[in-house]
């Protein structure tokens, strides 16, 4: 995979701006879309667009390929006719634009949305079309049996809803074709709305980065449907799930409670899942991120029911077995933790592009990777992920031998690129940090906007292993994405040769 010389921003479609609780499809996406243009930046990376479940994570979704309905946008269904200003405007969202509120999303979101679709044209031929496909249908199938639990996960639902059957899928069809039909009405709307909106991206010269979990969620029409795709016992417990193991940040390791998959069966079916799984992705995307690409060369897995990941075992993944006919796929692979020569030698095959983090970089360590003098082009460099801290408040709370290290090593490699450094407070660390990302040698650079825009730790978008209310909240507010670090950007861009 060949990448120009480029930058971009990651910012998740839930963090923008818009008056009714959550980021969505509409006006605002567009207007973030103008303001990159005039930044120069030519890629959007987003995480994943599939709907949220128990803690509001889309790396722990209902289904791997469906689409998040709290994305669509009301004032788009006003102007389609299937609205009144008054069934949107009058409810409450939220109380802080900088922050999702999730649980009224929960109770609020989809009331409206079924005031739409009861307004919706049901014999419409283009929605007879999408639905005859089949497409989203498991997902609906679930959906529909999921709420009439009151969303509670299917193994704890009615015996008789527990286990998939062609019999149980026509009584869902007939006896609750409404409330089915809701579902896959939510999946034909996002589409036209996300279509519209990656031509226009297209348009201005801006490509969309997705992002792929490598895991689903227990609670996931996948493992409610396909058990035989993951270890599980007869009555389909998982046998082992996923995390990492213990590391110098966590002692306990990572939980992650993700059912592991049965490799040696996908084998079997030539990786039929995950072949429709990513050409689906690249009827999304531009390009394609993939979540803990280590897992695919091996992938910790740990016994179920322990309290922590202190015990488990590294096992064998696809490797390149699995990539083998994707070589001209624009897939980077998200190749960060624990690295060992499984891993390395599974990117040497695939070229797929590694990603390197500046929040790693500067810890006194000559070697260490992270480093820009130490890159090649085939990279791509961030501050941080969405995972991270962001980069001023990981500044702001290094004690003081290790800013010391820190600014010791940021200006060494300053000196190496060229980029002049400014130390003149934390906000300048980190615009300088920034900066020095724009100037390094990997082909692509792209910054989370909270890096930006220097924000301390309120902002972060996600402590991983943890499920909490300020997980997967963060709102940037509208007066922030401002004319003056447009221009700032666009200098980096000009000064750097990230052309677009």
């Amino acid at each position: 995979m060949d990448f120009k010389r480029n930058a971009g921003i990651l910012l998740h479609v839930t963090s923008l701006p818009s008056p009714h609780g959550v980021g969505t499809l509409g006006t605002t996406a567009y207007e973030f879309i103008d303001w990159m243009e005039k930044a120069g930046l030519s890629i959007w990376q987003v995480l994943p667009l599939v709907p949220t479940n128990y803690g509001d994570s889309p790396y722990q979704s209902v289904s791997s390929t469906a689409l998040n309905y709290y994305l669509i946008d009301f004032d788009i269904l006003h102007k389609k006719g299937l609205l009144k200003k008054k069934d949107y405007e009058t409810r409450r969202f939220g109380d802080y634009a900088g922050k999702v509120n999730y649980s009224l999303l929960f109770t609020e979101k989809t009331k409206v949305l079924r005031l739409a679709f009861d307004k919706f044209e049901k014999k419409d031929p283009e929605f007879i079309s999408f639905e005859a496909k089949g497409e989203y249908r498991d997902f609906a199938v679930f959906m529909t049996i999921k709420a009439m639990h009151e969303y509670h996960p299917w193994n704890l639902w009615d015996k008789k809803y527990q286990s998939y059957s062609k019999e149980l899928e026509e009584e869902i069809l007939t006896k609750h074709k409404e409330d089915y039909l809701f579902w896959i009405w939510t999946q034909y709307e996002f589409l036209d709305e996300w279509n519209k909106l990656h031509t226009y991206a297209k348009i201005k010269g801006i490509e969309i980065m997705g992002d792929m979990p490598l895991y689903v969620a227990y609670d996931s029409v996948e493992v409610w449907k396909h058990p035989e795709l993951f270890v599980l016992t007869e009555d389909k417990e998982p046998k082992l799930v996923a995390g990492c193991p213990p590391d110098c940040f966590t002692e306990d390791g990572q939980l992650w409670g993700n059912p592991v998959y049965d490799w040696s069966y996908m084998k079997k079916t030539n990786y039929a899942w995950w072949n429709e799984r990513i050409q689906k992705a690249f009827g999304l995307y531009d390009i394609l991120r993939i979540d803990h690409f280590r897992g695919f060369a091996q992938y910790y897995a740990i016994p179920y029911g322990l309290p922590n990941a202190r015990i488990g075992e590294w096992m064998d993944g696809p490797k390149f077995d699995l990539f083998k006919d994707k070589l001209d796929y624009r897939i980077v692979a998200e190749d960060l933790g624990f690295i060992d020569d499984d891993v390395r030698t599974l990117l040497k095959q695939t070229k797929y592009p590694g990603m390197k983090i500046l929040e790693f970089a500067f810890d006194g360590s000559k070697d260490n990777e992270h480093k820009p003098s130490n890159y090649k082009e085939n990279y791509i460099v961030y501050t941080g992920t969405h995972d991270n801290m962001p980069l001023y408040q990981y500044i702001l709370d290094l004690g003081p031998n290790a800013l010391d290290t820190f600014l010791i090593d940021l200006k060494e490699e300053c000196n190496k690129l060229k980029v002049e450094m400014n130390q003149g407070s934390y906000e300048a660390v980190t615009e300088t940090v920034v900066e020095l990302a724009f100037a390094s040698i990997a082909n692509t650079c792209i910054i989370p906007v909270q890096d930006m825009l220097a924000l301390d730790g309120s902002s972060r978008m996600n402590l991983p292993a943890t499920v909490s209310t300020s997980n997967w909240s963060y709102r940037v507010l509208k007066n922030q994405l401002s004319d003056k670090l447009a221009t700032r950007i666009k200098n980096y861009i000009v000064k750097y040769n990230r052309t677009r």
